[in-house]
């Protein structure tokens, strides 16, 4: 399935996909958009977005050290990106399938496109971060930088930075996907997919608070 085309006509996509007997490029798609995640992410690290924790020890790192050091946090990067795009490509989906009976691979279209949504998010973060220097959790697009000025303890901020403009999207997409091929209460379905990205936001807050930590450590 081409992507621009999707978000081009996605009423007449998502008919065809919900009649469709033959689904075609699925895995090729799948791992394209695996390879842009890597891609991003590592242009990302390149950039030095995130690398906060590397400050106390790249200041007192020889050249030699430094380079080292950057290497390895641009791989982690890689790494940790497989790691996403695996994740909601697939995990996602067979949650849904497990309630729903909807046929899988239909679902890994749908988070197909959740993914590229958040990836077209982390493109446009960039600027933010590298001219303004604002970290994910308080852009001005999610809901972290109000709960910056309320709330103390970190795991909250990212857990609320978590939440932006595209995730909300997701969540209206997800279920206008979903409820096109399932009969289902819709007040079921918005409780499986919120309850879903609840979890998914608490994964987040959980892996940046413990992301800081692991990568000041591996860098002692």
């Amino acid at each position: 399935m081409n992507l621009v085309k999707f978000f081009r006509s996605m009423e007449d996509h998502l008919f065809r996909i919900r009649k469709a007997e033959k689904l075609y490029n699925i895995w090729k798609t799948s791992l394209l958009l695996a390879l842009a995640s890597v891609i991003i992410y590592m242009w990302m690290a390149y950039l030095g977005i995130g690398s906060t924790p590397l400050s106390p020890a790249a200041i007192e790192a020889s050249g030699v050290e430094y380079e080292q050091y950057k290497y390895w946090f641009i791989l982690g990067r890689g790494v940790y990106a497989l790691i996403f795009a695996a994740f909601m490509l697939f995990i996602p989906s067979l949650i849904i399938y497990a309630f729903t009976g909807i046929p899988y691979k239909k679902l890994v279209i749908m988070q197909q496109i959740v993914l590229a949504v958040l990836l077209l998010e982390r493109i446009l973060w960039v600027p933010l971060a590298t001219l303004i220097g604002l970290e994910w959790y308080v852009s001005p697009l999610s809901f972290g930088i109000m709960a910056s000025y309320f709330m103390e303890i970190n795991w909250f901020i990212y857990f609320f930075g978590a939440i932006s403009l595209f995730q909300l999207w997701t969540i209206w997409f997800q279920i206008r996907y979903i409820g096109g091929f399932h009969a289902i209460r819709k007040r079921w379905l918005w409780l499986i997919v919120i309850l879903l990205h609840i979890i998914m936001w608490a994964l987040a807050a959980t892996i940046a608070a413990v992301d800081t930590r692991i990568i000041s450590g591996w860098f002692e």
